[in-house]
């Protein structure tokens, strides 16, 4: 806090993300980890016990508790209820991504936020890969993406469909790298093994004319996390798990063009503490964050026009409908 307190923090939620959170704010210099909330009491207890913290009644005893700032990361669709309800107590909150299941539930959270003047940020955790935050500062005029994020399946976040579990993470980023409004969309997905859009893929046009193909699966045999971007003379590859950036540049010449090739620095670091840190800042400076509301609600605009799109391209083909794009 600006008296220099430690910010009170807690997470409700301590599932897989949520029990990252604690680890990571558990350690975090300025936070004290207060507690932790979780339908499952079991759950909660245990994560309390290996972190060393208490387990919290429920989100009402937040208040009471004189918590700051909060990490939610419960089910999408249980954020604007329980997000809503922390802002309009007080407390800031990171939302974990998707923000929303709809549009207008979206629009609620940023709302809240604004009406209370508290701090929104939306769990888009690659903004704070190192590899992003490296390339970011090179990328001019890119006009050419191929991007991969590529699982192995997990029952995890089953409830959602891979659009908005998986490719959002690459829509931010995209969003983040061209300042253009979108003019095309063309997708595909199909369930695989659950009955939600398990795999998909997504061509993406902008007003300057940039193209970005983009696949997402949590069906796939291998792990792959990689973007690859095109801009005048010049190819970017980024690995999101490697934490790498490939630089290569071309000189163009009379006889045979020159290739340069640059590993691009980067300073590696786990994201979410990144991600964590910059929620911490923004609590104490009350600076708007990277991931403001607005940046979570046009990657869930984007990753809604990408699930209707696939609606689209099902309902040509008669492959019946799945999938729902979020509402407005």
């Amino acid at each position: 806090m600006a008296d220099g307190k430690a910010t009170r923090v807690a997470v409700v939620g301590v599932g897989e993300f949520g029990r990252n959170h604690v680890r990571v704010w558990s350690k975090m210099e300025g936070a004290e980890l207060v507690g932790v909330v979780d339908i499952n009491h079991e759950r909660a207890a245990a994560v309390a016990v290996e972190f060393g913290t208490r387990v919290l009644r429920d989100v009402d005893a937040l208040a009471t508790e004189k918590i700051d700032a909060v990490s939610l990361a419960v089910p999408t669709k249980e954020h604007c209820r329980i997000g809503c309800r922390l802002l309009d107590s007080g407390m800031d909150v990171l939302v974990e991504k998707p923000m929303a299941s709809t549009l207008a539930e979206a629009d609620g959270l940023i709302a809240s936020a604004q009406r209370g003047n508290r701090i929104l940020q939306i769990g888009h955790l690659e903004r704070f890969n190192p590899a992003v935050i490296a390339a970011k500062r090179i990328v001019s005029r890119p006009m050419f993406f191929e991007i991969h994020r590529l699982g192995m399946f997990t029952p995890r976040s089953l409830d959602i469909d891979v659009v908005y579990d998986v490719m959002i993470h690459d829509l931010d980023i995209l969003l983040s790298f061209v300042d253009s409004p979108v003019v095309d969309i063309k997708a595909v997905g199909i369930p695989v093994i659950t009955d939600k859009v398990d795999i998909a893929h997504a061509r993406i046009e902008f007003e300057t004319g940039t193209v970005a193909n983009l696949t997402a699966s949590r069906v796939s045999t291998e792990r792959v996390r990689k973007i690859r971007l095109f801009q005048e003379h010049e190819y970017i590859s980024l690995d999101y798990t490697r934490q790498d950036v490939l630089r290569v540049k071309v000189a163009p010449s009379s006889s045979q063009p020159e290739m340069k090739f640059e590993q691009v620095p980067v300073a590696q670091e786990e994201p979410l503490i990144g991600e964590l840190r910059a929620f911490l800042l923004a609590t104490r400076t009350r600076r708007t964050p990277r991931v403001d509301g607005v940046a979570g609600r046009r990657a869930l605009e984007l990753a809604s026009r990408v699930m209707a799109g696939i609606q689209e391209h099902a309902g040509r083909v008669k492959r019946g409908a799945f999938g729902s794009p979020a509402k407005p």
